[in-house]
């Protein structure tokens, strides 16, 4: 079997447990929050101050939510097993529908993050790292402690204030304007980069100490030609590797930025069916997330692969 087949191979299995161990956890977790689940979802159907006893009865009735929790999870998983998540218990929607509308623009802002990583991170690493120890090292990789040390709630925050209501050059919330994405993606993408500038800076200084980079200026070509032909290409291998390992914070980043930007995307509506006991949608979006977790360490799997020979 091919180094892509195992790739894919071992990423599906992946993606099997993901969903069992998101959907039974989900579940236990919504039942164990304190608070009646009724009540909560009522309160989201009617509004706090129009809930009444009897209307929390009447959802529980409705709901089966009455009956042995093994049965509701029993019934779940029969769904999910042919396809049907179900329907909001709020809002009465299907949540394919719902999470499929979400799943795009969560995509969208994770890609951009990712590529806001990739751009910045690597290249301030390949310039610290030709030159360790001087300005540009210097400078970097304290600003990339910082941003690493930085919370991304804080991070976002920082650049709300400082961009959306200081210079006011960009919007603080919202999604219908192409420039909404660039805050909540900087707020993600930057902690990316930090680690990238880092990692990439350790391997290009690996590269041109390594005795293949020397050989090559023996042989003639010049520092910027042996630069460019050794240096890109061994040093994305350690960087992807790591990303890769990091793409558990984007997810969880998307989670909070998505709320705090206002941005609609899967962890957006996470917090709200959180808020309101909504377990179909809960799961929902916790699966998405979960799933985006494994596509994006497929994408790595199956980039380390055409990067490095080894690994074929």
């Amino acid at each position: 079997m091919g180094g892509v087949a195992r790739a894919l191979l071992r990423r599906a299995v992946q993606a099997a447990l993901v969903v069992i161990l998101v959907s039974a956890l989900c579940f236990t977790l919504v039942r164990i929050l304190p608070g009646d689940q009724a009540l909560r979802i009522a309160e989201g159907r009617y509004g706090y101050d129009r809930v009444t006893a009897a209307a929390a009865d009447a959802v529980r009735a409705e709901l089966g939510l009455d009956r042995p929790a093994i049965e509701q999870f029993a019934a779940w998983v029969g769904r999910l097993a042919r396809g049907d998540l179900g329907a909001s218990l709020v809002t009465g929607e299907r949540v394919v529908a719902e999470v499929a509308y979400q799943l795009g623009h969560s995509l969208m802002l994770a890609l951009a993050a990712l590529a806001i990583a990739l751009v910045i991170g690597p290249i301030l690493g390949l310039f610290a790292g030709l030159r360790p120890g001087g300005v540009v090292d210097q400078a970097g990789m304290v600003g990339a402690a910082a941003l690493r040390a930085m919370p991304v709630f804080a991070l976002g925050i920082g650049l709300m204030l400082v961009f959306g209501v200081a210079l006011g050059w960009l919007p603080v919330a919202g999604f219908h304007e192409a420039e909404n994405i660039i805050l909540p993606a900087l707020a993600l993408g930057l902690g990316l980069a930090a680690a990238s500038a880092r990692v990439a800076r350790d391997a290009t200084v690996a590269v041109t100490s390594a005795p293949f980079f020397r050989f090559a200026l023996l042989r003639g070509l010049t520092r910027a030609q042996a630069v460019w032909q050794h240096v890109p290409r061994n040093a994305a291998v350690p960087v992807l590797a790591y990303l890769g390992v990091q793409l558990a914070l984007l997810v969880e980043g998307v989670v909070v930025v998505e709320s705090l930007f206002g941005w609609p995307g899967i962890g957006h509506a996470l917090s709200h069916a959180i808020a309101a006991r909504d377990v179909p949608m809960l799961q929902g979006t916790a699966l998405s997330l979960g799933l985006i977790f494994v596509a994006l360490n497929a994408a790595t799997d199956l980039a380390m692969i055409a990067l490095d020979p080894r690994r074929r």
